[in-house]
């Protein structure tokens, strides 16, 4: 098997990770009851430092991938068909977070809910694919330095500046656009500052590709994330106390008192260190095949938890109600279920597709026909009604 191949592998493996935890997280949060959130608890104070590494490794190897398949093609900018590819699949994962929050009998009243318009995982990935193509398109004619750089850079700002952006409302913003920007109207993930884990994802694929022919590659890597990773964890807080109290910058301050995103960055090095390591034994093809099938694991989850469409989910009839013992082999049965659907549905997407095309189709035709009809009948209705008013002649 290539190096290349193994490669894409590996990272599937993150992915089937990142998403297995998101289901086991999102269930929990959702469901256990608040009695037993006790942060004294060492289990519980354990689950949940993991469970607030999730979605910082789902960003960050999503940004990695996409990157990763954009700059190998030997095509460049426009030319490039992961560009079209990316863009298509930016909009789509859009519609689908738009979609997943809808509600039908809403829509029936006449009525679009509030949270329709909350920003979640699936429009942060489908922005961050965006921007990720924006920034590869203004600088592929250019030398190569310049596309790491901005991807870099930008992670740094969005991580750096998070105390000032944070605190502000985007009131002078429509709300369907202000919750890509704050929390405050309940968006969970909002587009700054969870871009930067994308962007520096798209950074370390770079930094990847260039050396991925080298034998040496993975020894490199393995200690140089961990390194990395350790330093951020354990000293970053301190770096930004120490600069505050050189220049006296309240900024540093502020991120010393709050560090998670840059605590969350060295969790995330870590976790590609020790899936780097065991790459070997992560070539089972049910599980990569879980990685390679996130986005339909993602809907199938948001459906049965959350109810999209119809507003009916378990979080409706179990939020925050259910002990221990109830609801961590629930999450477990939860995430077997919703992966299982999900391979079921990537086994069959062509035949379910065009069974729905078929469908669709048909209907199509059916609704044609009655049109036709409909519109005869109401002709002909009229012709005699305006007889009878004598507007018109026999």
């Amino acid at each position: 098997m290539s190096n290349s191949k193994s490669r894409l592998f590996f990272l599937d493996a993150i992915r089937a990770w990142a998403i297995l935890m998101m289901l086991q997280g999102h269930f929990i949060d959702g469901l256990l009851d608040n009695a037993f959130r006790d942060n004294s608890s060492m289990l519980f104070a354990t689950w949940k430092y993991f469970r607030g590494i999730t979605a910082p490794v789902f960003f960050t190897v999503s940004g990695f991938i996409f990157t990763f398949l954009l700059i190998r093609s030997p095509q460049t900018g426009w030319s490039n068909p992961r560009v079209k590819k990316g863009i298509k699949r930016g909009l789509e994962l859009l519609v689908i977070a738009y979609l997943l929050r809808m509600n039908i009998f809403g829509l029936f009243k006449g009525e679009i809910y509030d949270s329709f318009y909350l920003v979640d995982v699936l429009h942060c990935i489908g922005l961050s694919l965006l921007f990720i193509i924006g920034f590869y398109i203004l600088t592929f004619a250019r030398q190569k330095w310049i596309f790491p750089t901005i991807l870099a850079t930008t992670t740094l700002i969005l991580f750096a500046f998070e105390p000032y952006y944070k605190t502000l409302s985007f009131n002078f913003l429509p709300q369907a656009m202000a919750n890509y920007f704050t929390k405050t109207n309940g968006s969970v993930f909002t587009i700054i500052p969870w871009l930067g884990y994308a962007t520096i994802g798209s950074f370390l694929s770079v930094l990847f590709s260039r050396f991925q022919n080298n034998k040496n590659v993975y020894n490199f890597i393995v200690p140089t994330y961990v390194a990395i990773g350790l330093i951020l964890i354990f000293f970053s807080s301190d770096f930004f106390l120490y600069l505050h109290e050189v220049t006296g910058i309240q900024l540093f301050q502020s991120i010393f008192n709050n560090n998670y995103l840059f605590i969350r960055l060295g969790d995330v090095l870590l976790v590609f260190s020790i899936f780097i390591l065991l790459r070997k034994f992560l070539m089972n093809s049910t599980w990569l095949k879980i990685g390679q099938s996130t986005l339909s694991i993602y809907i199938i989850h948001f459906i049965i938890l959350y109810g999209s469409f119809t507003g009916v989910g378990l979080y409706r009839f179990f939020h925050h109600s259910l002990n221990p013992y109830f609801v961590v082999p629930g999450a477990i049965l939860f995430m077997i279920a919703s992966t299982f659907f999900a391979l079921q549905y990537e086994n069959h997407k062509v035949e379910i597709k065009s069974s729905i095309s078929s469908f669709l189709s048909t209907t199509r035709i059916y609704l044609e026909q009655i049109a036709i009809l409909l519109f005869e009948a109401l002709r002909t209705i009229t012709e005699k009604v305006l007889r009878l008013l004598g507007l018109i002649k026999n």
